[in-house]
């Protein structure tokens, strides 16, 4: 979002102003993102510290500032309004910089109203009802601000939280952990104001859980008993991402969550519950099985499904390769010529040796962590990453992945794909092909299903939310049953069909428990998923989806992203959610001109930021007339 008077980033006052807008056009749900995903990005925190942010605590870059100074205050505003006007302007946000302005501000009116503040019977009421995240959170902002880390693990004496920790803070710094209980009760009034003005104007909010913790956050700090910080949790190689995603954060103890009864999931969903009507759970087959990934790796090709059922010694039998084989990367000059080309004796000679007959990397260089933090004292340029990379893909280049039970082995996703399957005999890669097919596509399905039915009911019993799921990527089959059974909204994207006979899903066959959208925030717009996709799919899509006969071109043009709107509209499904780019999309008028610069999030990517701004701000939206009452009439007859 985007309007006049925000501060360089959308915040809880522009929340109002959109419901506005989407109550003119008939729009009855506005889905409100977090900023940039903070709980899950490691260089975001590393570089800005200000971003370690509680799974509860809403982040200061929301703030509304001119609420907070209200008449009294207003003219300290004055001399940030050239800043402001600056950061407003912008096509992308700059968080750093609206952050920081934004505390400098909070800084100098906390003085001046933390009395007023504090004595108000409704900040005593928001104190009690939020102390059990609130404290941690404004112990673990101060020591992070005075440590200038968020890596607790370098706190000293506070590197293990003690529920004393709070208080003794509080009595030897009090400013510096109250000004903190002060932003969030701010916020939580600015929030609640624009809940309650969305639902006059007949919209509801949908919020959003993240499925996981950045590792050097609060949560962390203060349950580390419900994490494994020696792993890293993920995704599986896909299309869009061919070497895996690793996201960074621990995997769960869902053992130790279990014995509490959920407790911290649950208080989560009841929390989110004070704000929204509708809840969006992020990778909700992390429930059934995460992608676990060791904290050595890299890349997230790696990793492994936890829980799984491991492939035996015993069912390896007949091949005529070594387990061994079977788990080293494999290695050969012809290999790293072809690799490498002019570079392979440096790489021979730096990274490698000569094992037995074998080819092996030498001890200090055995993991892509080990490579990583080998780079880390050259330059950041192309070359070098160009090495660092291909020495991450021949660490890679493995079949099998030792699990920590003696003779138990987990398959290396899309084996078939390496040079070290390739280069065995038939007789071998049957025997791995058959075992690859039911390790992944047929014995885990029954623990998985189980999983899922061990967590989510107490979950999702927490809170009166609509619960929907976010269940993309690779699909269990046990997944729709347990989401039907527990009347769990599913995500449907039409360029994403779960139906491997299908190219492309039909929305008018999608079901009525679903979210049906043609992209999300995690994908490509609609314009930006037409530029990738090739001629003759295009093609396919338009004749197959549209039934229309057309000439394919290049860039989407508005008729077809009306076409695809209008056909998501008329979905079984119970909501139909569109990205604001794709219904700008329907319009020359609203349109920009490059439709990569529309783009939110590069989930491959741990190191992107999300920067997307709305080009048209709020206010202009509102004078679109013709562009509202397309909309306004593709909605009506809808029936929606």
């Amino acid at each position: 979002m985007r309007s006049h008077d925000s501060f360089g980033v959308g915040e809880f006052n522009d929340v109002k102003k959109y419901s506005d807008w989407a109550n003119a056009v008939g729009i009855r749900l506005i889905q409100v993102l977090p900023v940039n995903d903070t709980t899950a990005r490691k260089d975001w925190h590393d570089s800005y510290p200000y971003a370690a942010i509680s799974v509860s605590a809403l982040h200061p870059m929301y703030l509304h500032l001119p609420a907070v100074a209200g008449e009294q205050y207003a003219s300290l505003l004055e001399k940030y309004e050239a800043k402001r006007q600056e950061l407003n302007l912008l096509s992308q946000v700059d968080y750093e910089r609206v952050n920081k302005a934004k505390w400098e501000f909070i800084r100098e009116v906390y003085p001046l109203l933390k009395a007023q503040t504090f004595a108000e019977t409704e900040y005593e009421k928001f104190f009690l009802k939020n102390k059990v995240w609130l404290e941690p959170y404004a112990a673990f902002c101060c020591l992070r601000d005075t440590y200038k880390t968020a890596d607790f693990t370098q706190w000293d004496s506070f590197a293990v939280y003690d529920e004393t920790i709070a208080t003794s803070l509080l009595q030897e710094n009090e400013d510096e952990i109250k000004i903190h209980y002060f932003v969030q009760y701010y916020l939580h009034l600015q929030l609640k104001e624009a809940v309650a003005y969305a639902h006059t104007n007949n919209v509801v909010l949908k919020g959003d859980i993240a499925i996981g913790v950045y590792r050097h956050s609060v949560d962390a700090w203060q349950y580390p008993q419900w994490f494994h910080m020696d792993t890293q949790a993920g995704a599986p190689p896909d299309d869009f991402a061919v070497s895996g995603q690793n996201w960074g954060f621990p995997t769960y103890n869902w053992e130790a969550i279990k014995t509490d009864n959920f407790t911290w999931w649950r208080q989560r969903l009841q929390h989110m519950s004070r704000y929204f009507d509708v809840i969006r759970i992020d990778h909700i087959l992390g429930f059934f099985r995460i992608w676990t990934i060791p904290y050595h790796a890299i890349q997230g090709i790696l990793g492994h499904f936890e829980p799984a059922i491991p492939v035996r010694l015993n069912e390896l039998y007949g091949m005529n390769a070594s387990t061994e084989r079977l788990m080293m990367p494999y290695i050969t000059d012809d290999l790293l010529s072809e690799i490498f080309d002019k570079e392979a004796a440096y790489v021979k000679e730096t990274f490698l040796t000569k094992n037995h007959g074998n080819i092996r990397f030498k001890q200090e260089y055995s993991t892509q962590r080990k490579i990583e933090e080998y780079f880390r004292a050259f330059e950041n340029n192309d070359y070098n990453n160009c090495i660092k990379k291909k020495l991450y893909d021949l660490l890679a280049n493995i079949i099998l992945i030792p699990t920590k039970e003696k003779d138990a082995f987990h398959f290396r996703f899309n084996m078939q794909s390496t040079s070290s399957y390739r280069s065995l005999d038939d007789v071998t890669k049957s025997i791995l092909c058959r075992l690859y097919e039911d390790y992944y596509f047929q014995r885990q399905e029954g623990i998985w299903q189980q999983e899922a039915y061990d967590k989510l009911p107490a979950i999702i019993q927490a809170s009166p939310m609509l619960v929907c799921g976010e269940d993309l990527g690779m699909v269990p089959k046990c997944v729709k049953n347990v989401m039907q059974h527990l009347q769990l909204l599913s995500l449907e994207v039409q360029r994403m069909s779960k139906n491997a006979q299908s190219e492309f899903d039909d929305p008018s066959r999608t079901p009525y428990l679903a979210v049906v959208s043609p992209s999300t925030h995690d994908t490509s717009t609609i314009r930006g998923w037409w530029k990738e996709i090739p001629y003759d799919k295009k093609q396919r899509f338009i004749y197959d989806q549209l039934r229309r006969h057309a000439t394919v071109e290049d860039d989407c043009p508005p008729w077809l992203a009306e076409a695809i709107i209008e056909q998501h509209l008329h979905s079984w499904s119970m909501w139909s959610i569109f990205l604001l780019q794709d219904l700008f999309a329907m319009d020359e008028n609203t349109r920009v001109e490059d439709p990569d610069t529309e783009r939110i999030n590069h989930p491959e990517n741990p190191h992107h930021y999300w920067r997307y701004r709305s080009h048209i701000a709020v206010e202009d939206l509102m004078k679109h007339e013709l562009f509202n009452e397309r909309i306004k009439n593709l909605i009506a007859a809808s029936g929606r």
